[in-house]
């Protein structure tokens, strides 16, 4: 009782008088007496208590000293067993927290895990027991930040509130604890529906407290803290007032004495610092100096921790940054100082530590301008970048502003291409990650253009090689993901076939569960959210199976590059005959082309001085307002209605040129002509009428350009691309290189078309035209002898279609299109009875894929979020497995996609090699694509709305 008034008062006499009498209890009970272990048990619960107040070691000794005895002393199948094995496993798991001995974890865990297997099903306390393991899992993620253990932790927390009666006294604090490890993966994963998880919990909590309800302060302070790191993600100003509201009301509600005064006063200064950076009020950023300098005065010098020291640290550079009082400086650096020297080697939040040390330095170094200031900032944040332990979204963080800083402040330092390395490797290794997390793209969006910095820095450094390889390392994330999910392990296979089949059933099996992969919503039930849970846990056991088998396989001498990105001299050494692929890298500082051509051991590096990236948005805006002016463009979200209008299919509509000059078109094609394509073919000598191919692979802003018909289309000099070459694009160089490394021919049993026109799919517009489109070619194949099916509306579903494009080599869609950018595995083609989406397509087996034509709107269309990463259908289709695939760029017309067909299939067919044996070859898809347009360009003039009709077509692959 003397305990639990200690507990309630904090009057510290209460907790030493509650040791005394226990201790004399002990004293004078025999041994064999059956109440000797609960009072070896309450005694060391006593010790706990005291030390979590004193922080004297010896007293969390004595606690763990004593519950080993209880637990020692109690027989097996004893109902009290659970109690104290729990009891001992929380005394390890305390002293954890102050002397960061991961040893303890260690114990503590195997120890709680048994208590819920003694546990009946039905017993009451298993709630609380599921509890205490989750926060045993909560404690080591937050020390090795391994992404199982906050899994782990979920579950455990989702599984005790579910077996929690409504109205029980304890579940706001099982509802607080489940919100924090939300809370803990959202620090990590970045994804918003674990915030929104954590929020919805804790102000759950808040709603079912009781005005004396005794972890009160506690919920209030979870619920402020959530809020906070939801403001640090989407800047909600309103969000941020319920953090700071919450936690002052914590503040408030806390003895003056109480152990958690100074946290909760380091968590409303980090509150009140974020509303300084949002409304740059004065009065904010002192109060919030003065609540951490506050919490750090009242913390006994042996239960400081590192983490309010940064926080005290970070406010001090904040308040410096207004004022500059250097004042602030020098503290806020003996601050940061000291929170490094307590963390523990190998602490996962060292590298979050020593990034503040770095922000404080470039925050000096703005002010004082003396590079030695910056030396230090670049310093610190190479050591965050390069730490061996730590959350790799900080340290990607740390590495962005090494590489940045350093190739801005010293560009000739020979740090600057390892820095960009290690950066790029981080991005590589987080699109791994995203196999397993909800939020697919959020990481690859906070990096944009990153790739391509390090490209620019590695030509100024005359290092084409360098460069090439930082963009295929560093681009097309998405869809290199799977790419290493279906790389073929045959070489693998030839030196261990057990290990080869291990990888390729965890691969099959990986790609599977993130083709299917579900977002947690607010709104589902709790049992629904554990079987989410349930299922995102066995995802992440499933990769850390992948991960652990590339360890052994890269351990195999001669495979130590398994599925890692190719170094250019590989690269090199699988090129088409044909003509170069053409890699343009466009950046703030200088743009360049990288052409590689087959038979040559280094890549040429083309300089583009003439061209920049503000010339390249220009383009991109000009071209893209003429098209949504034009409607060329569906609006942004309508995609299933791709372009609205009149009955006609597909539509053009006339330009609007009482607002327009008239010369957009020609403005960007003659730019991208005179500035980039231009230079390129007079640096490789291409001449007029030869005729090879080129493969453009573009980066960045000029991923949305239509490099394929650059030209001067006015006067007496007009000549273009097409004069010169037949041009292709691919997303990336290994894209290519793969195709010509493992080249095999289609299986004749398989070569044939497979076409579908949709002319009324539900919700969209008609396109009426694509029913001839299809029956025209249907009428020429069959003619020419080729093995050929046309299916149309609702005479075929989506499964269907999905199995005769595994019998079907090649495949023509005429339909509506839905492109989804945030996710390109939703992005599908609109059928009479459902939609066939990407996410389906690429777990089938495709393996005699050669063409998809889509002759369906924007099937090209990027997303300028994702600029580096071909978030649409074209692309898609060629990581389903299709060799070549022919799409647009914006809207095409009715007319002239039956026209472009026609000639496309006349070509292809005419010009197919053995006629007799009833295939189909898609081989010369980019010679036909060519000729067809240059007929349909041939009968129309030069005017824009001319260029608008041919230009949209495109390439893509092989």
């Amino acid at each position: 009782m003397l305990r639990h008034r200690f507990k309630r008062t904090g009057n510290f006499a209460d907790v030493a008088e509650a040791i005394s009498v226990q201790e004399r209890a002990v004293a004078l009970t025999p041994a064999g007496d059956p109440l000797l272990p609960g009072r070896f048990s309450d005694l060391g619960n006593s010790f706990t208590s005291r030390f979590q107040w004193t922080g004297s070691l010896s007293d969390i000794a004595q606690a763990i000293s004593n519950q080993q005895k209880a637990v020692t002393l109690t027989p097996e199948g004893d109902i009290g067993l659970p109690d104290r094995l729990n009891n001992l496993a929380l005394a390890f798991l305390i002293r954890h927290e102050r002397t960061g001995d991961l040893s303890d974890i260690s114990k503590a865990i195997p120890i709680i895990q048994q208590v819920v297997g003694l546990t009946p099903a039905n017993s009451p306390n298993l709630p609380l027991f599921l509890a205490n393991l989750g926060g045993a899992f909560s404690t080591r993620f937050e020390r090795t930040g391994d992404p199982a253990d906050v899994a782990k932790c979920i579950l455990a927390r989702q599984k005790a509130v579910e077996l929690t009666p409504e109205g029980h006294e304890n579940m706001p604090t099982l509802l607080m604890n489940l919100g924090n490890a939300f809370r803990l993966r959202f620090e990590q994963s970045a994804n918003l529906s674990d915030i929104s998880e954590a929020i919805s919990a804790h102000m759950k909590a808040v709603d079912l407290l009781r005005e004396d309800h005794h972890d009160t302060p506690s919920i209030l302070t979870a619920l402020g803290n959530s809020c906070s790191s939801r403001f640090d993600r989407t800047r909600e100003p309103t969000v941020l007032a319920v953090s700071i509201s919450a936690l002052q009301k914590s503040v408030q509600l806390t003895p003056a004495n109480h152990p958690d005064l100074p946290d909760r006063l380091i968590n409303l200064g980090v509150s009140l610092m974020r509303r300084f950076e949002l409304a740059g009020e004065l009065a904010d950023i002192e109060e919030a100096v003065s609540a951490q300098t506050r919490a750090i005065a009242l913390t006994p010098e042996n239960m400081l921790h590192a983490s309010m020291l940064n926080n005290l640290a970070v406010s001090l550079m904040r308040r410096f940054g207004r004022t500059g009082n250097l004042s602030d400086v020098v503290k806020a650096e003996k601050a940061h100082q000291k929170a490094v020297e307590l963390t523990p080697e190998g602490h996962e939040n060292l590298p979050s530590l020593l990034t503040n040390v770095a922000n404080s330095w470039r925050v000096r170094f703005h002010h004082s301008h003396n590079l030695d200031d910056m030396e230090k900032c670049i310093s610190n944040y190479k050591s965050a970048a390069t730490c061996t332990v730590g959350s790799s979204l900080i340290k990607l963080e740390a590495a962005q502003n090494w590489a940045r800083l350093l190739n801005t402040h010293f560009p000739k330092s020979p740090q600057v291409l390892p820095a960009f390395d290690t950066t790029l490797g981080y991005v590589a290794l987080l699109a791994g990650l995203e196999q397993t997390v909800h939020g697919r793209y959020i990481r690859l969006q906070s990096v944009p253009g990153l790739a391509l910095n390090a490209a620019a820095a590695a030509c100024s450094l005359d290092r084409p090689d360098k460069a090439l390889e930082f963009l295929e390392q560093g681009r097309c994330l998405v869809w290199g993901q799977l790419n290493n999910l279906r790389t073929p392990l045959d070489e693998l296979r030839s030196i261990d076939g057990s290990l080869a089949d291990c990888i390729a059933d965890i691969s099959k099996r990986l790609e599977s569960a993130a083709s299917s992969r579900a977002t947690t919503h607010t709104k589902m039930s709790l049992s629904e959210k554990i079987a989410l849970e349930d299922e995102s846990h066995s995802h992440l056991k499933l990769a850390q199976q992948w991960e652990e088998l590339l360890k052994t396989a890269r351990a195999i001498p001669g495979f130590e590059n398994l599925l890692k990105p190719s170094p250019s001299s590989a690269l090199l050494c699988h090129l088409p005959d044909s003509g170069p692929i053409i890699v343009i890298n466009v950046d703030e500082r200088r743009c360049d082309a990288i052409a590689l051509l087959a038979g040559f051991d280094e890549p040429i590096h083309i300089p583009l001085p003439n061209f920049s990236l503000d010339k390249a948005k220009k383009h991109r805006t000009d071209l893209k307002i003429l098209l949504h002016s034009g409607g060329f463009r569906a609006r942004e979200k309508e995609a299933s209605t791709i372009l609205g209008g009149e009955a006609a299919a597909r539509p053009i509509k006339p330009v609007n040129r009482a607002r327009r000059d008239g010369d957009v078109v020609h403005g960007v094609l003659r730019g991208l002509w005179n500035d980039v394509v231009k230079p390129i073919l007079d640096n490789l000598g291409f001449s007029v009428q030869i005729f090879p191919r080129i493969w453009w692979c573009p980066t960045g802003a000029m991923s949305f350009l239509p490099l394929h018909a650059a030209g001067i289309y006015t006067g007496s000099k007009s000549e273009s691309i097409l004069d010169y070459a037949v041009s292709s694009y691919a997303p990336t160089v290994t894209a290519i290189s793969n195709r010509v490394k493992n080249h095999r021919a289609i299986d004749k049993s398989v070569s044939g078309l497979f076409m579908t026109s949709q002319p009324n799919a539900p919700g969209a517009s008609s396109i009426p035209g694509t029913t001839e489109e299809v029956q025209s070619i249907h009428s020429l194949a069959i003619g020419k002898g080729a093995r050929v099916l046309k299916l149309e509306g609702s005479d075929v579903t989506a499964g269907e279609c999905l199995k005769y494009m595994e019998s079907f080599s090649s495949v023509h869609f005429a339909c509506h299109a839905s492109q989804d950018a945030a996710d390109p595995l939703q992005s599908r083609f609109l059928l009479h009875n459902s939609s066939l989406d990407l996410a389906t397509i690429l777990q089938s087996n495709l393996k005699n894929a050669d063409l998809a034509f889509l002759s369906a709107c924007q099937t090209s269309t990027g997303e300028e979020k994702l600029s580096d990463e071909a978030v649409h259908l074209a692309a898609g289709m060629l990581a389903a497995g299709y060799r070549r695939v022919v799409a647009t760029m914006w809207s095409i017309g009715d007319k002239p996609a039956q026209e472009v067909a026609n000639s496309f299939y006349e070509y292809l067919l005419s010009h197919r090699e053995g006629d007799s044996d009833g295939g189909f070859d898609g081989t010369l898809s980019a010679y036909a694509l060519h000729h067809a347009v240059q007929q349909l360009r041939h009968r129309l003039d030069n005017s824009e709305i001319s260029l608008l009709t041919w230009v949209p077509y495109v390439h893509f692959g092989y």
